[in-house]
């Protein structure tokens, strides 16, 4: 083998390496910092007023939640959220949500749709076709209320990021196969690392049409941190303006996973480069 092949290969499996050792490092906010229920997020209306505990706002999204009606286990999907308080945590009017991940989530415009962060509410489709799930034209969601998002190294200085909301497009999909948007029957798990395309339209869609058009993802809200003039950030804050009449709730948060053929481009690319300084 020549030497400069042998680098090449060497190149190759050191991104490879990379890409094993950031697998370890888990994609979802670990650790909450802390947390102001703001003035209305335990309503006592409420038949369970406990949506107030913030580590639901750890780990995975939810994705099988209870019906509404029966209280038996259904699947999340756009026109059905997750609802239950073992799944979200309200912020209100006032208050706000501080988390951290256990590693830098970095600003990386190589991400798809150069999106580097997710963010998991509740908010849900109008469906037009009840029950069959029919998104409106135009698509409209319930349940989307307006927060800040800001993003820290430090968690001491925080830098809001432009234009985001924590609770608003993609609604939670939580399997690829559900066979309804109200069934119980998914088994093949979407990935709640890969966000869905920003430009993607779900006017007039049924059910099924949305699926296809969230394309192996389990939707959220993604945001890039490109505006933020951070590199990388650790810490993630969602809070809820005074001016809100509803809180805002959340389910999780998560880091966005590079694509695999990105990465193992960028790894053949750095060795077609050694190789051509080589050949000099």
């Amino acid at each position: 083998m020549r030497q400069s092949s042998r680098w090449a290969v060497l190149v190759v499996c050191v991104v490879l390496l990379g890409v094993a050792a950031d697998a370890d490092a888990d994609p979802f906010a670990m650790e909450v910092i802390s947390y102001d229920t703001g003035t209305s997020a335990n309503p006592p209306e409420l038949e369970h007023p406990t949506y107030v505990n913030p580590l639901m706002a750890l780990g995975e999204p939810t994705r099988s939640t209870a019906d509404w009606f029966t209280g038996a286990p259904v699947d999340v999907t756009p026109f059905n959220g997750p609802w239950e308080d073992t799944e979200l945590v309200s912020v209100g009017p006032g208050g706000w949500l501080s988390v951290k991940f256990d590693h830098p989530v970095e600003d990386a415009p190589e991400n798809e749709f150069g999106l580097d962060l997710i963010i998991f509410g509740n908010a849900g489709l109008m469906d037009s076709a009840w029950p069959n799930g029919v998104a409106g034209d135009p698509a409209a969601l319930f349940g989307a209320e307006t927060s800040t998002v800001s993003v820290s190294q430090d968690g001491l200085t925080w830098v809001n990021v432009p234009g985001a909301d924590a609770d608003g497009w993609w609604p939670t999909l939580g399997y690829r196969d559900s066979s309804g948007p109200y069934a119980a029957d998914g088994t093949i798990p979407t990935d709640f690392t890969q966000p869905v395309d920003p430009a993607a339209d779900p006017d007039g869609k049924t059910f099924s049409e949305l699926v296809a058009l969230y394309d192996g993802s389990g939707g959220g809200t993604g945001i890039d941190l490109a505006g933020t003039g951070l590199d990388w950030i650790q810490y993630v804050r969602v809070s809820v303006p005074t001016s809100n009449v509803m809180d805002v709730e959340i389910d999780a948060f998560a880091d966005v996973s590079p694509e695999p053929t990105t990465l193992v481009l960028l790894g053949l690319g750095a060795a077609v480069a050694l190789r051509r300084r080589r050949l000099r």
